[in-house]
């Protein structure tokens, strides 16, 4: 399992965390309230703007968190082009990068720790319905480690496909895939029993 955040340090790393999360609340909110096309753009290029101040390295690698928008991208442009309605579809997307752009930033600069307790504090309240906060820390951090794992071995069965295939793999690394996955949370499972389970969490 691996963190997100950038070991290249920036002063971002030193702003509170809640800060940074509702800042980013309130900067996708207003992503979806601009409709105009070349201002869509000018946000982009900004976000790409901050991305760029750390240093090529944290460049870099926050745009390799955007690939996995492709495919989206892709469906949204063809269909968007085929309905004859480029601009919007343009807009949707430049939207979506830049969202997925901040998002990235905080997640890069951010401590996975700090976030789980900005979570404990937004949940406590929850605590008088029966919400166990802690189990659902547990939960989100391990979907926040885990993905990027998926992900990887996702990429690495496709390039095994593609070496000993002509075809691409599409579908047909679904099933592997699926058992791969099913495999890592059998392996997760069998950690947490071994170490009591959600019943050995301490509620905070």
């Amino acid at each position: 399992m691996i963190s997100l955040t950038s070991p290249i340090k920036t002063r971002a790393h030193g702003w509170p965390a809640g800060a940074k999360l509702a800042g980013l609340c309130a900067a996708t909110c207003g992503l979806f309230l601009i409709q105009n096309l070349a201002l869509h753009a000018t946000v982009f290029v900004g976000v790409l703007s901050l991305s760029a101040l750390p240093g090529r390295a944290f460049f870099v690698a926050s745009i390799r968190h955007l690939r996995v928008l492709a495919p989206f991208i892709i469906v949204i442009a063809v269909w968007h082009l085929w309905t004859h309605d480029g601009a919007t579809g343009a807009t949707i997307i430049l939207r979506m990068l830049s969202a997925v752009a901040l998002a990235n930033l905080v997640t890069m600069t951010t401590k996975l720790t700090d976030m789980i307790d900005v979570i404990r504090v937004l949940t406590k309240p929850l605590a008088r319905f029966g919400l166990r906060a802690n189990v659902l820390e547990l939960a989100i951090a391990m979907v926040i480690r885990l993905t990027p794992v998926l992900v990887e071995k996702g990429t690495r069965l496709s390039e095994a496909w593609s070496a000993r295939s002509h075809r691409r793999a599409g579908w047909r690394i679904i099933l592997p895939f699926t058992i791969i996955a099913l495999d890592d949370a059998d392996q997760v499972a069998e950690a947490l029993r071994a170490r009591g389970g959600f019943d050995a969490l301490k509620d905070s």
